[in-house]
């Protein structure tokens, strides 16, 4: 089952890019720009078919987004049908476009969630009203300290508690406090603990901790807890359809926010590792990159992302590609070089200083190529801090 929701989810991933660009590739030609290819990544080619209406459709290698190339594209170019003899609001449009398709998508799988089953995954997450009705609550396993009564009986990061408790007499777990409650009043004594791992359930014999030997490492670094586990609550709320949009809208809206405190995070750890470059020291620069790339994700995290939803099911799995789904709109909109948004300032803010005019064509693509080398530079930083964490 997890399998088939990974898989879900990574086509899922892909739709989103596709959805982007749809946005893109349909305005334009509905504003008579000439789309000459449809891109799904970024190049080299792997594959490439020329349609029957002459536009090209490639998939390409590099898993960092989309493209539709339009003729034309620079902002000063006036042949018919290309990019450059657009109004300011055509063009406007073209480039907002994929952030609406993504904003849209969003908002739309947060609906649905509200109504079919949200999961609560933030922190403080928005509650419309406090009006969510829960309908399902489990904790999984998020930690097993070595040596300890879990780990003597092989339980494992992501496995399910079901029940804890003597022979004949175990009490269901749903949440973090019944597992205190029960192994506080069994401590130092033998229990059965009933969890699942991988759809598959088993109960087995361990002695928990004392009261004695947990109250004294309390006092120590290294605090220990009766069966020697962390949790994770996972909480599923429902909302009516009345309340189902004001929930979706109120958590996109949190979403936002929390985005943006996390890019500024790691904007400001880029300039920390820039400037440890710039100067040779090597404390800055390990410090601001461990900053900016805690922030952002890269292929191989995006991939875990969605493999450790997939285990917790297809809700958890549709609200992570919600969540990317904004976080593409956000990041497209905002003004970095060679994105969408950048693109879309940079043309707004040239016509406004030069009077209306365009800017040049060596200016633009200086711009565009300095704003795609860091973003290529970033991807590849962000890549290896990933493989290095993940694999």
């Amino acid at each position: 089952m997890s399998v088939l929701v990974l898989i879900t989810g990574i086509v899922l991933f892909i739709g989103l890019i596709i959805v982007h660009e749809l946005g893109h590739f349909l305005v334009a030609r509905r504003n008579g720009v000439v789309a000459e290819e449809f891109g799904i990544f970024f190049p080299p080619r792997l594959y490439r078919r020329i349609t029957k209406k002459g536009w090209v459709f490639s998939i390409n290698a590099l898993p960092l987004g989309g493209f539709v190339k339009m003729k034309g594209e620079h902002d000063s170019d006036v042949e018919p049908g290309s990019f450059g003899a657009a109004s300011v609001w055509s063009k406007t449009k073209i480039m907002a476009a994929g952030v609406f398709m993504n904003l849209v998508v969003g908002v739309l799988l947060l609906v649905l969630l509200s109504v079919i089953g949200l999961p609560q995954i933030i922190p403080n997450q928005y509650d419309a009203g406090k009006s969510g009705t829960v309908t399902h609550q489990e904790v999984l396993v998020n930690y097993v300290e070595p040596n300890s009564p879990a780990a003597r009986i092989g339980l494992k990061n992501e496995d399910q508690i079901i029940a804890v408790g003597p022979v004949k007499h175990l009490s269901p777990i749903s949440s973090i406090s019944d597992l205190q409650k029960i192994t506080e009043q069994y401590a130092g004594r033998q229990v059965m603990v009933t969890y699942k791992n991988n759809g598959t359930s088993y109960t087995k014999l361990t002695t928990l901790q004392s009261k004695a030997v947990v109250l004294a490492s309390l006092k120590t670094n290294n605090p220990k807890g009766y069966l020697g586990i962390a949790l994770t609550p996972l909480t599923i709320k429902r909302y009516s359809l009345l309340k189902a949009p004001i929930e979706a809208v109120g958590l996109t809206i949190q979403i936002i926010k929390l985005t943006m405190i996390g890019l500024g995070h790691a904007l400001s750890g880029l300039g920390r590792l820039i400037a440890g470059l710039v100067t040779g020291n090597t404390v800055a620069r390990q410090h601001g990159q461990a900053i900016a790339t805690s922030q952002v994700a890269g292929p191989v995290a995006i991939f875990v992302i969605l493999k450790d939803g997939s285990v917790l099911g297809y809700q958890y799995m549709l609200f992570i590609i919600a969540v990317i789904s904004l976080t593409l709109a956000i990041m497209n909109f905002l003004p970095i070089p060679a994105l969408d948004g950048g693109r879309l300032w940079l043309m707004l803010a040239s016509r406004a200083v030069s009077g209306g005019l365009p800017m040049s064509v060596a200016l633009e693509e200086s711009i565009n190529a300095f704003g795609m080398l860091l973003l290529i530079t970033l991807m590849v930083l962000v890549t290896i801090v990933d493989i290095h964490h993940f694999l």
